[in-house]
């Protein structure tokens, strides 16, 4: 079996310390929620799905460049 056909490896995310943002309001409506406690990695969640193990996860580089993106407006809609 080469590398290329295996499944990497899930990384573990604590329970807590997910947050979202306030604009989310108390029911969660389309909003993510972002796990910041590993030193190594980034969770972000569907808050619709908060108490399941499905998240993307994110090295602090491509992290990062989703928030310079953001930042300058490159997701904004038209």
């Amino acid at each position: 079996m080469s590398q290329h056909d295996q499944s990497p490896a899930p990384i573990p995310l604590p329970g807590t310390g997910w947050r979202t943002a306030q604009a989310c309001g108390p029911n969660g409506g389309n909003c993510v929620e972002v796990n910041l406690t590993r030193h190594d990695a980034v969770g972000v969640r569907d808050t619709k799905r908060a108490t399941g193990d499905v998240a993307l996860v994110f090295g602090n580089a491509g992290w990062q460049a989703f928030l310079d993106s953001a930042r300058a407006g490159r997701f904004d809609r038209q």
